[in-house]
C-alpha cells in the first residue's frame, strides 16, 4: 500500500520530536536552566525564538521540554496499555466474578473526572518523574481496559479461540498467542490517542504546578511560566503550545495510517 502524504508528513514530525527528544543533551544550544539574555528578549540569531521569562533560551528549553514530555507520557502510555490490556483480556476470558470485579472496579474509577483524582493524589505525595508515570498509566489503564475487553470478547467466541481451548492451550496462550496478535490493530490506534492524552494530560498538571517541577523543563511549564508575557504582545508561551499541537497532530496521522493499513492487510488476506 503506497503511504498516504498525511502519513509521511506524520512520520517525519513525529521522527523530528524523536530525535529532539533523544538527543537533546546534544542538539540543544543551551543549558536547561542558563540565564543568558533579557527578559522575553524577541529572537536573534543567538536565541532564535528568544528568551522567556528570566532569560532563559526557549528553544532549548523547548527541546529539553519535549524530551521530559515524551518520556513520561510514552512510559505512563506503555504501563497504561500493558496494565489495561492484560486486565481486559483476562476479564474477557475467565468472565463470571473476576470480570464483574474488574469491570466495577475501573467503572468506580472512571466515575470521577482523572484530572481530579491525580490533583487528589498528587498533592499528598512526593513530586516525582515515577509518582507522575504511575499515576497517569494508572488512571489511563482503566479507559485501556475497556476496549481490550471489549475487543477480547468478540475474539473470545471465534472458531480458533476455542479450537485451542479445545486443545488443551492455557490461558496464557489464548491471551498472548490467540487474542493479542487479533487485537492489535484497535490497541494500537488507541495507543497513539492515549499517547497524545498523555500529553495533554501532564502539561495541564505542570500548568497547573503539580506536575513535572523545576529544575526540569516541560511544555505545560512553560506556557505556565511565559502566559503573562501574551498580556505584553510576547510569543514565548505560543511555542511550547505550538509544540504540543504538531505533536498531537503528527502521532494521529501515523496511528490513523497504521490502523487503515493493518485493517487493509486483514480484509486482504480473509479475501
Amino acid at each position: 500500500m503506497k503511504m498516504p502524504i498525511s502519513a509521511l508528513i506524520g512520520l517525519i514530525l513525529t521522527g523530528g520530536f524523536l530525535f529532539c527528544a533523544i538527543f537533546a543533551q546534544v542538539i540543544a544550544p543551551y543549558p536547561v536552566d542558563a540565564i543568558i539574555g533579557g527578559v522575553w528578549e524577541g529572537p536573534s540569531s543567538t536565541h532564535l525564538l528568544g528568551t522567556d521569562t528570566i532569560g532563559r533560551d526557549i528553544l532549548s528549553r523547548l527541546i529539553y521540554g519535549g524530551q521530559i514530555t515524551i518520556f513520561v507520557a510514552l512510559a505512563s502510555s506503555t504501563l497504561a496499555f500493558s496494565l489495561g490490556s492484560f486486565l481486559g483480556f483476562l476479564a474477557a476470558v475467565r468472565g463470571g466474578w473476576i470480570d464483574q470485579s474488574l469491570s466495577r472496579l475501573v467503572d468506580l474509577m472512571m466515575a470521577i473526572p482523572s484530572l481530579i483524582v491525580a490533583l487528589v493524589i498528587l498533592s499528598v505525595l512526593p513530586l516525582n518523574l515515577t509518582v507522575l508515570i504511575l499515576v497517569i498509566g494508572t488512571l489511563d489503564a482503566t479507559r485501556v481496559f475497556r476496549l481490550a475487553r471489549a475487543v477480547a470478547m468478540d475474539i473470545a467466541v471465534m472458531d480458533y479461540v476455542e479450537a485451542a481451548r479445545l486443545r488443551g492451550e492455557g490461558q496464557s496462550w489464548i491471551i498472548f498467542r490467540e487474542i493479542l496478535p487479533n487485537a492489535l490493530s484497535p490497541l494500537v490506534a488507541e495507543f497513539g490517542l492515549r499517547f497524545i492524552f498523555a500529553v495533554l494530560f501532564i502539561s495541564t498538571l505542570s500548568f497547573l504546578g503539580l506536575g513535572i517541577q523545576p529544575p526540569l523543563a516541560d511544555w505545560g511549564g512553560m506556557v505556565r511560566e511565559n502566559k503573562d508575557g501574551l498580556i505584553y504582545g510576547k510569543s514565548a508561551a505560543l511555542m511550547p503550545a505550538l509544540a504540543i499541537a504538531l505533536l498531537a497532530i503528527s502521532v494521529n496521522l501515523v496511528a490513523d495510517w497504521i490502523l487503515s493499513r493493518t485493517t487493509s492487510l486483514k480484509g486482504g488476506r480473509g479475501a
